[in-house]
């Protein structure tokens, strides 16, 4: 049989997705009469809630008498580092742009990484059923964007189609319009090359994926480099290092006691597999991303998956709260500790470091996205953890200067808001690249901003645009620091005492700022119950209760309105938080807290940090 590799690599929501589900209908994987739900390759939870596409997931489709393995890629720059390991997997990819926003971001990252391996691409010019579809500026932008990143002549002459995800349709020529998705699989088949590898030499596969089962242990899926693999033979499992002939350090061997290849949406038992196509393999204990798998009798490394270095950090703190182990399941150091790591497994653009306190962890990623999306699934888990303030991962200079993370920021917003972003860019130390007014009302504009800058700001740009624009960013480089920053605008209020929250005292302090927390919620000292409108904070009591009396008068009867509290999600609070708060992550709730939890300490530490800053 006849394989073909493929990515599907995107821009967030410019409709990936939505055409591998597509591609799963028209190519006979499901049944006439079957119930589908939509977005079928997003299975995980967190997916199906916020509509993208968060982790990398293997399929495969049959046309003809050729198997066509899909692997459905993210579209969010957090999430680069899913698309960078599994490149190695494919020979060729579908670039996948809409028709009307044209190349984003994420697009000119995960394109110049595919087109550096010298992978064949395939371009659709996406969603032409849009009202405001420009496919022909769109291919133009495109074949730029493959200059700028110095594709090969070969990778520049690439087909491009003019496709509809939603519609299941593809056609190579916008006078022709497309039925369905057959000039599609035509096109995979003519360009995209079958894998390059020899089925009669030595077994070798590098793993570029990890699954776990709790019946196998974990699960390893790569593409096979070289040679054949059976269930029961004796594999080695070579150590991470340079490629080529292992000296003599030590490996360990195991046996393959089950051999998935994949078919649809579903893996399917095999006995053997050959060269070229993507299988899983259980039975190897100490399995993990990079490492290679070979025949014991020929040890020789493949090169191990490069992936970009995390940008921003956060402390993972065990909860020390008064309400510490209330809600959690799991809130031990040690539990926490456990956790972190098994994701590292999974996660190859994540990093954990222990510190001198045994209670606190260091994780590093590519974006406060990135990190919450972890945290999210650690609290759905049953953990219960503390959070501090993001904080940029800083790098010394060839000279020992000190350099920090930049950001590419695209932000699209109408011509009324483009005073308010820029106003709002400025002390946030962002530099204009350039600016787009196609005449439709809509301005694009490109910024280089410290990574800094931009933590926070995604709240304000909503709030100032009315939630009419859009804004993507992704890493740029490192450049010069530079210099402070101004922080949060304004202060916080603090609960003074313990006790729950009452209607007669959230009343009154809702003239002062936005509540967090509404009547009936347990509150504790320390605890940031609601947003001063002023800079400096507030220490309050939200539990005082209206004293009561046998005289009544007409004051006393009033009908108290309460404002409804300001949800807070996970990334809304990384980005609010200061340095001298942590976020408090349980199961059930999320709250906001001082580190110094007492009003009297809290004094005396600035008190002596501002003494610190005067000598």
């Amino acid at each position: 049989m006849q394989i073909r590799n493929i990515a599907i690599i995107a821009h967030v929501d410019h409709g990936k997705t939505t055409l591998v589900d597509q591609m799963l209908r028209q190519s006979g994987v499901f049944r006439a009469n079957q119930q589908l739900t939509e977005r079928v390759m997003d299975s995980n939870p967190l997916e199906r809630e916020r509509g993208i596409t968060i982790l990398s997931k293997n399929t495969a489709v049959r046309w003809g008498d050729t198997k066509i393995n899909i692997v459905d890629t993210p579209g969010h720059a957090d999430f680069g580092g899913e698309v960078e390991r599994i490149l190695r997997m494919v020979d060729g990819f579908l670039l996948l742009v809409d028709a009307a926003e044209g190349p984003m971001p994420q697009t000119r990252f995960v394109a110049g990484k595919a087109l550096a391996l010298g992978l064949k691409p395939i371009v659709l010019v996406n969603k032409i059923d849009r009202q405001d579809a420009e496919p022909l500026r769109v291919h133009d932008e495109v074949l730029e964007l493959f200059l700028d990143l110095e594709a090969t002549p070969e990778q520049f002459n690439c087909p491009f189609l003019y496709t509809s995800s939603r519609a299941g349709t593809a056609t190579l020529d916008l006078k022709v319009p497309g039925t369905d998705l057959n000039p599609l699989f035509q096109t995979i088949l003519d360009t995209i090359p079958a894998p390059l590898a020899d089925p009669k030499g030595p077994f070798q596969m590098l793993v570029s994926t990890l699954d776990y089962s709790s019946y196998l242990g974990r699960i390893a899926i790569g593409r096979i480099e070289r040679g054949r693999v059976r269930v029961g033979e004796t594999v080695a499992l070579l150590p991470l290092g340079e490629p080529g002939p292992l000296g003599d350090g030590t490996y360990e061997q195991a046996r393959v006691v089950k051999l998935f290849s994949f078919d649809g949406l579903d893996r399917v038992e095999v006995q053997e597999a050959s060269a070229g196509d993507i299988v899983a393999l259980a039975g190897l204990a100490g399995v993990e991303i990079g490492k290679t798998v070979t025949a014991p009798d020929y040890l020789e490394r493949l090169a191990g998956i490069a992936v970009e270095e995390p940008t921003i950090s956060v402390d993972v703190k065990v909860n020390d709260s008064p309400f510490a182990g209330r809600e959690g399941k799991f809130v031990t150091g040690r539990q926490v500790r456990d956790r972190l790591f098994r994701e590292l497994e999974k996660n190859v653009a994540l990093r954990v470091e222990e510190t001198d306190d045994p209670q606190t962890f260091t994780v590093s990623g590519r974006g406060e996205l990135h990190l919450g999306i972890l945290m999210e699934t650690m609290r759905r888990e049953g953990f219960e953890f503390q959070v501090s303030r993001p904080r940029i991962i800083p790098r010394e200079g060839p000279n020992g200067e000190r350099l920090e993370p930049y950001e590419e920021l695209m932000v699209d917003c109408p011509e009324g808001y483009l005073g308010v972003v820029m106003e709002k860019l400025g002390p946030r130390r962002a530099e204009l690249l350039d600016m787009k007014n196609p005449g439709v009302g809509m301005v694009r504009m490109r910024f280089k901003i410290p990574a800094r800058g931009l933590l926070g700001y995604r709240s304000e740009f909503l709030t100032d645009t009315r939630g009419t624009g859009v804004m993507h960013h992704r890493f740029f480089d490192y450049g010069p620091w530079a210099g402070p920053l101004q922080g949060r605008s304004r202060g916080v209020m603090v609960a003074d005492r313990g006790g729950g929250a009452v209607g007669f005292a959230l009343f009154n302090l809702q003239e002062r700022g936005t509540m967090f927390v509404k009547p009936g919620d347990a509150v504790y000292e320390g605890m940031v119950v609601g947003e001063n409108v002023r800079t400096g904070d507030m220490d309050v009591n939200p539990a005082k209760e209206k004293k009561l009396t046998n005289m009544r008068t007409t004051a006393s009867d009033e009908m108290i309105i309460l404002e409804p509290p300001r949800q807070i999600s996970l990334e809304l609070a990384l980005e609010y938080i200061e340095d001298d708060e942590l976020i408090e992550v349980t199961p059930s709730s999320i709250r906001l807290r001082k580190r110094a939890l007492g009003a009297t300490e809290r004094r005396k530490l600035a008190r002596n940090a501002r003494a610190a800053e005067e000598s």
